[in-house]
C-alpha cells in the first residue's frame, strides 16, 4: 500500500501570529489570506499547474489544534487511501487519534509519532 504521497500542509504556532504572518509576507512574499496562511498551487517544470496544493499557516500558541501532541507545529501528509492507512497504523501499534474528519476538503486523520508530534493526515477530494 502506498502510504504518504506529499506534503499537505505546514502548520505552525507563533507567540503574536499577526505579527509574524506580516513578517513573512513582506519579507518573503508569502501571499497571507485572511484565515492566517497561504495555498502554495502546485505546477509543473513549465509552471503550469497541476493537481495539487500545500498549505501553510500560522496560528496562535497554545492553541488546541496541535493537541495532544506536544510540538508547535504539525506537517500534514497527503496519502492515497486515508481509511487503509489509519488501519494498518492501528495494526502495526501506532497511537491513531480517534477523531477524523470527512468533509468538502478531503478526509483527515491523526497520529501521535513516537516524540509526541501530531501528525495530519489527508485523502485529497478527487482530482486534487
Amino acid at each position: 500500500m502506498k502510504r504518504v504521497t506529499g506534503i499537505g500542509g505546514i502548520f505552525f504556532q507563533a507567540k503574536d501570529p499577526v505579527a509574524l504572518r506580516a513578517w513573512y509576507q513582506r519579507h518573503l512574499g508569502i501571499d497571507v489570506q485572511p484565515w492566517g496562511g497561504a495555498a502554495f498551487d502546485w505546477t509543473d517544470a513549465a509552471g503550469q499547474p497541476v493537481a495539487g496544493t500545500t498549505a501553510w499557516s500560522i496560528g496562535a500558541q497554545g492553541s488546541e489544534q496541535f493537541a495532544p501532541g506536544t510540538a508547535p507545529f504539525m506537517v500534514n501528509y497527503r496519502v492515497a487511501d486515508l481509511d487503509a492507512l489509519l488501519q494498518a497504523l492501528r495494526e502495526e501499534g501506532c497511537q491513531v487519534l480517534e477523531k477524523a474528519d470527512d468533509s468538502e476538503y478531503g478526509k483527515f486523520g491523526w497520529v501521535i509519532d513516537p516524540e509526541g508530534h501530531k501528525v495530519e493526515l489527508w485523502e485529497p477530494p478527487a482530482g486534487s
